[in-house]
């Protein structure tokens, strides 16, 4: 749990970009947000696990209505793989099951993690946020139950090693750059490197830089957001301007923005969906295709 003040004043509706701090859960950083912003209205468009940092992008307002369309965007990651040794959460956090070592070569190392560039298919940490059941794979692996996952497919763009390797009682520690899509876990792409290499893997360090359009270069820090709540209502990034960082859009005129308003399709040359239907600087809608016409999938107020 995150102990913030109560905002001093109610936040616009937007999306907020916080930099996560470690230890604390996606959760808890909602629950801070809900004070700070002085609103229930809060949610989040994807998990970090609690050791991780960095981007996440939350929503305030009717901006918990953009995340479902901001969930899906790929992801950047910094991370640091340890070779070597498998922890029984994938991270440095969990309990060391086995250390089977690694003699492989720099050169190997390499070659592993160029081979799961591309689209591939990826099984998920037993503690990871999958529902099984409908209940959460960590819960299921915390309680001792066994948790069986299944392959997802997913794609890297960039696992690129950006650091000497480190040898230390049979084991290698390097860091490494990540470019992936939704789903991704990088925990997993420890294991799988290691298993590329005959031996077992986890992940010490994990730090997300970007979500889509959204980077750390505007993250907010906790205690910045603290700063500013004790003076005004803090500052979010406005829905129309965070809709055309994460898809099309297009400008509509007063008429069509009242069909809209109303469930009606619009004639409209669009070509790419969902598209971000704006009129001035005010987000009405995103839209979505019916024949050759575009109608509302999500209205804002």
């Amino acid at each position: 749990m995150i102990d913030v003040p109560r905002g001093a004043a109610p936040a616009q509706s937007g999306i907020l970009i916080v930099d996560k701090p470690a230890a604390a859960t996606s959760h808890d950083v909602v629950a801070a947000v809900r004070r700070l912003a002085h609103t229930r209205k809060v949610g989040h468009a994807g998990t970090l696990d609690p050791a991780a940092t960095g981007v996440l992008v939350i929503g305030i307002g009717a901006g918990t209505k953009l995340l479902t369309y901001l969930s899906g965007a790929d992801k950047d990651y910094l991370s640091t793989f340890r070779l070597g040794q498998e922890t029984d959460t994938e991270d440095a956090d969990g309990q060391i099951i086995s250390t089977p070592g690694l003699t492989a070569t720099d050169e190997q190392i390499d070659a592993a993690l160029a081979s799961l560039t591309g689209t591939i298919e990826q099984i998920p940490s037993a503690y990871s946020a999958k529902k099984i059941d409908g209940k959460r794979a960590y819960d299921l692996a915390r309680a001792g139950e066994k948790v069986d996952l299944k392959a997802a497919t997913v794609t890297i763009d960039r696992l690129d090693r950006t650091s000497p390797v480190t040898r230390h009682d049979d084991l290698a520690d390097f860091d490494v750059e990540v470019s992936c899509s939704t789903g991704t876990y990088v925990r997993a792409l420890a294991r799988q490197t290691a298993n590329a290499l005959g031996s077992a893997g986890h992940i010490t360090y994990l730090r997300r830089t970007r979500v889509g359009g959204f980077d750390l270069s505007e993250a907010h820090t906790i205690d910045s957001l603290i700063e500013q709540a004790q003076s005004g209502p803090i500052s979010v990034l406005p829905m129309a301007e965070a809709a055309k960082r994460s898809m099309p859009s297009v400008q509509i005129t007063a008429e069509q923005e009242t069909a809209l308003r109303y469930g009606q399709f619009i004639d409209l040359d669009v070509e790419s969906f969902p598209v971000a239907l704006i009129r001035d600087d005010t987000l009405v809608a995103i839209g979505t295709k019916r024949g050759n016409q575009v109608g509302p999938a999500t209205v804002f107020a």
